[in-house]
């Protein structure tokens, strides 16, 4: 059987395509109504108004710019959209068992034992910038998250440096493809503008060439400029209201996540270098290559070894090797000192019985209790030996204890093994 590649057995809500080339978000298909709102217009306006603008310079070739300019900023911003929605976000890979967990010993009831508890913090404390910032244990990921990092509850994915989801991209918005997110909002802000100004200019062109040309002539005249001002200014207030809510955020190093999430707490920005500082390091930083290997092959997890726990009362020795030979042999063990009880007390019964028959006293019926009695303690000896068996010492030493404590109840030698096994 085939080995699996990563992204054909990955546990988030991506989708992939081209063999994992290309990942995108559960969302993805919320892309072509993006490409469509790009590309449509534009050839609404390369066909109904940068063709006819072509004649109305003085000079050949720079009517032809206004069509060439169009064309090019128009692929310029679709390359930009592939390379936020296309890419790792900058996805941080699940771990397949928790971290490392943290052994501490906590006093059992009255016994004055120790049990082992597993525990493990859900927040910690890293240091940045000489200030600490919380991080908290993220239980989908099963890891710690980084400073800035947040999981997502549409890709299913923690994300570094995590600023939003972005519905129109279909994709997570982080450390690996802010830059061209933004990129990509101010590109598409200045597209509209252009669009929007040769769009009035050719309405003012169409005045211009008719006398006594007014607004409404012009715009029976092409109907598809005032249709492309009314689109443009619209869009307009949505990507140009992002492009400079996000050169405030650059400015200030904070992500949308951060700002929506504690604008109101007023605590120190850690993250924050100076707006020079920060804007270089969203625009000229190295970015990071990817952590997922999406088209690797799946490689088998070697298993952890456990490691030892040592509670007391119990020996180092007895923590390997396989538990069942050594219960059967206590079982053995219970079962042979269970015979010699028993022999003992028929021994001392009839013992008992000749030095009364001898000393002439009164013989009382007394054996049908002593048999009961007999028969009592051979039962807590085989319960406590039973139970004994559950400790995995294996040695003579527990055996003995139980013989010698004959007495002692099977509740107690149970709260005392069900303390062990905890």
């Amino acid at each position: 059987m085939a080995a699996k590649r990563v992204y054909q057995v990955w546990k988030g809500s991506n989708k992939f395509i081209f063999g994992g080339r290309l990942v995108f978000g559960p969302d993805a298909r919320s892309l072509l109504i993006t490409l469509s709102l790009i590309i449509v217009p534009v050839i609404i306006f390369c066909v109904f108004v940068a063709r006819h603008l072509r004649h109305e310079f003085s000079s050949y070739y720079s009517g032809y710019a206004i069509l060439v300019v169009a064309i090019l900023f128009t692929i310029i911003v679709l390359v930009l959209l592939c390379l936020t929605s296309a890419r790792d976000p900058g996805i941080i890979p699940r771990n397949s068992h928790p971290p490392e967990e943290e052994f501490r010993y906590e006093s059992s009831g009255g016994a004055g034992q120790q049990t082992p508890t597993l525990q493990f913090p859900r927040t910690k404390e890293v240091m940045v910038n000489g200030l600490p910032v919380r991080v908290k244990y993220c239980e989908t990921c099963m890891l710690y998250r980084p400073p800035r990092c947040s999981h997502c509850s549409i890709c299913n994915n923690c994300v570094e440096r995590f600023d939003h989801h972005c519905p129109w991209v279909g994709q997570c918005i982080g450390l690996r493809n802010y830059r061209y997110f933004f990129l990509f909002v101010s590109s598409a802000t200045i597209l509209c503008i252009y669009v929007f100004s040769l769009s009035a200019f050719y309405i003012k062109v169409l005045m211009d060439n008719n006398d006594n040309g007014t607004v409404w002539k012009a715009i029976k005249e092409s109907p598809a400029s005032v249709i492309l001002m009314a689109y443009c200014f619209i869009s307009l207030w949505f990507v140009g209201g992002l492009t400079g809510f996000h050169l405030y955020l650059i400015g200030t190093n904070q992500t949308t996540y951060e700002n929506f999430r504690y604008r109101a707490d007023g605590r120190i920005n850690v993250f924050n270098q100076g707006c020079l500082n920060n804007f270089l390091e969203v625009f000229c930083k190295e970015i990071n290559p990817s952590r997922n290997n999406f088209r690797g092959f799946v490689q088998e997890e070697v298993q952890r070894p456990l490691a030892p726990v040592f509670a007391r009362g119990r020996e180092p020795d007895d923590l390997g090797g396989d538990r069942r030979p050594k219960v059967e042999a206590d079982l053995d063990i219970g079962e042979d000192l269970l015979k010699i009880s028993q022999r003992k007390n028929i021994e001392e019964l009839d013992e008992e019985i000749r030095s009364r028959g001898s000393n002439g006293a009164p013989h009382n019926t007394t054996e049908p209790d002593s048999i009961l009695s007999s028969d009592h303690r051979a039962t807590t000896i085989q319960s406590n030996a039973r139970h004994s068996s559950w400790d995995r010492s294996g040695n003579w030493e527990i055996a003995q204890d139980v013989f010698a404590n004959s007495n002692v109840t099977e509740s107690r030698s149970y709260v005392t093994s069900k303390e062990m096994r905890q």
